[in-house]
């Protein structure tokens, strides 16, 4: 059997794979096991500076691999699926959310359910022009999660983001671009390409920078506009002491490329 993941690198980026291609890239126990693993390694790893997601094969992610579940009319009280979420899925997102380092990810195909939010769940969203996503959950008696009721409301409204979930209608790349879902969608042949430039481009950026954009963006949605403020003069001062900046400020003075630490 194949490994459920996928881990390779590519210079200072690290590329993360799901690898379950028969079942469309569907979580199984095993894939969420795998994941966080990845990204706690690729975090811890020093020389590792960028980390970038897709999916192998025609979809990026199915959501939860429903034939790990033994539901059926009459035992479906028995299945505990809060207890997944508690212990697989929310670990996962907090995880993403969490990592110093930007996760660009690369949606090539379907995006459902828990698919689609843990894509949502990276910095930067690139989709194939192909791809969708799909809340799903409603079409087996759940609501979203692995944060979609988070994401979806402060990305698109609450107006739109109920439709989704309530329809589970499919949102084409390219109008989940247009609604400020994801970054952009690309033809379906430059994705891998576009994605591996972007990462790579991040891969070069001052890390203490890069961690701390990332923090103060995803923080952000919690805080009033006076908190905000005071976060970026503390964050500000200590990245204005920090080697990276006199880097920059010096590579931007000799018209060079810097060297970030």
């Amino acid at each position: 059997m194949n490994d459920s993941v996928l881990v390779e690198r590519n210079g200072a980026v690290t590329l993360v794979t799901l690898n379950r291609p028969d079942r469309l890239n569907a979580f199984s126990t095993d894939m969420t096991k795998r994941l966080s693993a990845a990204f706690e390694a690729a975090e811890h790893d020093k020389s590792c500076r960028a980390i970038l997601v897709t999916g192998a094969g025609r979809g990026f992610c199915a959501g939860q691999d429903l034939s790990e579940r033994a539901v059926a009319p009459g035992n479906a009280a028995r299945v505990d699926v809060g207890h997944s979420i508690e212990t697989r899925f929310n670990p996962l997102i907090r995880r993403m959310r969490a990592c110093a380092k930007p996760i660009v990810v690369a949606v090539n195909g379907v995006a459902a359910g828990a698919g689609a939010n843990f894509a949502l769940a990276g910095d930067i969203v690139l989709a194939a022009k192909s791809a969708s996503f799909i809340q799903s959950f409603v079409k087996i008696g759940l609501m979203p999660d692995c944060g979609g009721t988070w994401f979806l409301p402060h990305h698109l409204g609450p107006a739109r983001a109920l439709a989704l979930a309530l329809t589970a209608e499919p949102l084409p790349a390219e109008k989940a671009a247009d609604w400020g879902l994801i970054w952009k969608a690309v033809d379906d042949a430059d994705l891998m390409p576009q994605a591996l430039a972007l990462a790579q481009k991040l891969s070069a950026q001052s890390p203490q920078a890069l961690a701390a954009i990332k923090h103060a963006v995803h923080a952000a949605a919690s805080r009033t506009l006076d908190a905000a403020l005071d976060h970026e003069r503390d964050a500000q001062r200590e990245l204005g002491y920090g080697a990276d900046f006199a880097e920059g400020v010096a590579a931007f003075l000799e018209k060079r490329a810097p060297k970030f630490g």
